[in-house]
């Protein structure tokens, strides 16, 4: 029984991938210095595969996103440098960032021309076959046509494009081999979505056109069951990877159907989404059972990560602050590639250790059975009528006001500052001052820009989720738990560890503050019990809505609090409300029904007080009718990449509410600017109607330079002004 890894984290043990890159942006470095540095990278991350499996891609490694390779590899953009290949992730015409699946991991969009003519341009696979050419027997990496299409922009019949594009996969796969490749690792998750008959006809009939005899394709899917797997079993293939941890109807399917003898299956048992430690044993049993219902033997069974590795931290060697008994029960990327060599040798008869890394673990959770829907506690349409009239009366607010989503600019002295106190370099005291220091000069200068809506700019959080966790009780936080966002942004998702309770104000303090010595209303900025959630690993054995409410009861608490201190705008941030959905429409209403329901927990306040929430990178069309029986008075969403055509999902949708559309896309590396900002606002207005929009950036600003930030919410106000004397008829 063989062992098979992939998706190893590329951000390296002490973020080098991330200072790279960053470094070259900024001219700190040359891009021959960038290409070295990186290769170092890369060469560690096969380290770590080689010390414990038998087999593993090579070409995983990407500058940027493997979404975006795709798109090179096939012509649908040009790589001539590393300029133009970043500028297509912040340039003036980016491409939009999108959650990759139901990750928090985020791909760019590509976007494909009617009628568009793919053509081999750039061959990856083989550049780093040749870079890599001590590892010849390894399969080369590739997203699949599927996959590609279906996370891509299309403006035509799919199965045109489809059929299109396979072509010049045949031609990939050819030069593959006849520059001596017989292996290629081909990741298709989106065959796990709700594939219509028609496409599994036309991926049968591209799949037996594209594969050419004498290579060896490993088709690995992930996150998901495969409703339509036995339809796999007759295409070319060597292999295929299933996901038995997110996809345990893969099992089901087994018991009716069995396996091909032909092929090898790829047992995805040991869990690369979440960090609970395995039990071996109970691995070694499932794999049996794996094995029982495909009726194969144990050379036709490999052992395998559940999907790629790149959704959990490097390795836990970085982790020096965590206790033994927590550090016990988890496991991050370096030690998943450890438990899938103990499964192996387990099995080889060497169980001493293998026994004694699992013995503490509980047993896994079980996807909660979608039986019965949440009553989601939502308020009639008409009441959120009588909350404008009752708020504007308090707030007084302009037409078009201008606000922020919350987070301004941190810079080294900030982070320092921070650092120092949690090291204990400074003292309590000293450090509200600095903060209370930071939080007075940025409320004069919103007050100074014209800013409607003020914040407190967050400069105490390092984060949107792990702030909270550091202050909720049931969280452990980590010290170099990092994982890849986007990019190069990374995020250290806390672990859930017991029930979660508020135990002391989280916000009150630094809001209170702002508000004490602002002019203006300050909105209180609160993560959503949905994104705290899904942006958390959890070594619970609990049904993720029990945890989910407990988190909306602590977030209400919260938001109850900031009211009763003069508080009158509290936005409650949910940007992964969609991105947490299950792949399947069959199981989406009852997560939804939950999810809405502890958000509406979350912001059950007084009709006095105005809630906002944010949602970002979501496409909104088939949710529309979830977020209408979410308990809000304003949504912010991301709209200035791609012409805000994301507001066309609620064309028709009786949506009653006031929105903010991002009219600034704060991921580019440029400023604000006028034509887009009145671009999307004219959209907006005939959409909503005038009454409706307010204008703020897509999303939080602590990544930016402060010098940027000024000029465009400057420009932003300078704009509101205008359009509030066009269309000051709509005060009347």
């Amino acid at each position: 029984m063989k062992s098979y890894a992939y998706g190893f984290p590329r951000l390296g043990k002490r973020r080098e991938f991330k200072k790279s890159i960053e470094d070259f942006w900024e001219s700190k470095i040359t891009k021959e210095q960038l290409a070295s540095l990186l290769n170092a990278v890369e060469e560690e991350r096969i380290c770590f595969y080689k010390e414990y499996v038998d087999n593993f891609p090579i070409g995983e490694f990407t500058y940027y996103d493997n979404v975006f390779d795709t798109a090179l590899i096939f012509g649908v953009y040009n790589f001539t440098n590393f300029e133009t290949y970043f500028d297509c992730a912040r340039g003036k015409n980016a491409l939009e960032l999108r959650k990759y699946f139901d990750t928090n991991y985020h791909y760019l969009v590509p976007s494909i021309k009617n009628n568009f003519e793919f053509k081999l341009s750039w061959n990856k696979p083989l550049l780093y076959f040749k870079t890599f050419f001590s590892f010849k027997d390894n399969p080369v990496f590739l997203i699949g046509p599927y996959t590609f299409l279906k996370l891509s922009k299309l403006n035509e019949d799919f199965d045109k494009a489809f059929d299109r594009l396979c072509i010049s996969y045949k031609k990939l796969f050819d030069e593959l081999k006849n520059n001596n490749i017989h292996s290629i690792h081909l990741e298709e998750p989106a065959f796990c979505l709700d594939v219509t008959k028609k496409e599994v006809k036309s991926i049968a009939r591209n799949y037996k056109k594209m594969i050419p005899a004498g290579l060896n394709v490993n088709l690995i899917t992930y996150y998901e069951s495969v409703d339509f797997l036995p339809h796999l079993y007759e295409l070319p293939l060597s292999g295929i990877g299933l996901d038995f941890i997110a996809g345990r109807e893969n099992l089901d399917i087994l018991e009716k159907n069995g396996f091909p003898k032909d092929k090898k299956l790829i047992c995805g048992i040991v869990d690369a989404r979440n960090p609970l430690r395995s039990n071996i044993e109970e691995k070694v049993k499932f794999l049996e059972t794996i094995k029982r219902a495909a009726g194969l033997n144990d050379e036709s069974i490999v052992v395998s990560n559940s999907s790629p590795l790149i959704h959990l931290p490097v390795t836990l060697d970085n982790e020096n602050n965590l206790n033994d008994n927590i550090k016990s029960k988890i496991s991050f990327a370096k030690e998943r590639l450890y438990e899938i060599n103990l499964i192996t040798q387990f099995r080889e008869g060497k169980t001493k250790e293998a026994r004694s890394w699992g013995s503490k673990m509980p047993a896994e959770l079980k996807a909660a059975s979608p039986k019965k829907e949440f009553n989601t506690l939502s308020l009639p349409q008409k009441v959120f009528a009588n909350r404008k009239k009752i708020q504007q009366k308090i707030l007084n607010l302009p037409l078009f006001p201008v606000t922020t989503i919350g987070s301004f600019p941190q810079d080294k002295n900030l982070r320092k500052t921070r650092f120092d106190f949690v090291k204990g370099n400074i003292s309590l005291h000293d450090y509200d001052n600095f903060i209370r220091g930071r939080i007075f000069n940025f409320i004069e200068k919103q007050e100074e820009i014209g800013l409607d809506v003020l914040t407190h700019g967050e400069f105490e959080r390092t984060d949107m989720v792990e702030f909270f966790a550091k202050t909720l009780r049931g969280f452990i936080t980590t010290q170099n738990g990092w994982v890849i966002s986007y990019g190069t942004r990374a995020y250290r998702p806390p672990i859930i560890s017991e029930r979660i309770k508020r135990e002391n104000p989280l916000t009150i303090k630094e809001t209170f503050y702002a508000q004490s010595i602002a002019p203006k209303p300050v909105k209180g900025i609160l993560t959503g019990p949905i994104t705290i959630l899904a942006w958390s690993y959890n070594l619970r054995n609990d049904p993720l809505y029990t945890i989910c409410f407990e988190l909306a009861q602590a977030i209400n608490c919260e938001a109850k609090n900031l009211a009763e201190n003069e508080i009158k705008i509290i936005q409650i941030d949910e940007p992964a409300i969609k991105e947490f959905a299950p792949l399947k429409n069959r199981k989406r209403d009852f997560y939804y029904s939950w999810a809405v329901r502890s958000f509406n927990i979350a912001s059950h306040l007084a009709p006095e007080v105005q809630v906002h929430t944010h949602l970002c990178y979501s496409e909104f069309s088939g949710i529309i009718n979830w977020i209408n029986k979410m308990n809000f008075d304003v949504l912010t969403i991301e709209a200035a990449r791609e012409g805000a055509k994301i507001l066309d999902s609620f064309k028709n949708s009786k949506f009653n509410r006031a929105i903010g559309p991002g009219v600034w896309d704060i991921h580019s590396k440029y400023p604000a600017d006028d034509s887009i900002i009145r671009d999307v606002l004219n959209r907006s207005i005939k959409i909503f109607g005038a009454k409706n929009v307010w204008i703020n950036p897509d999303c939080g600003l602590k990544t930016r330079k402060y010098e940027e930030v000024e000029i465009s919410l400057k420009l932003m106000v300078k704009i509101a002004k205008i359009y509030r004397s066009k269309f000051k008829k709509c005060m009347v």
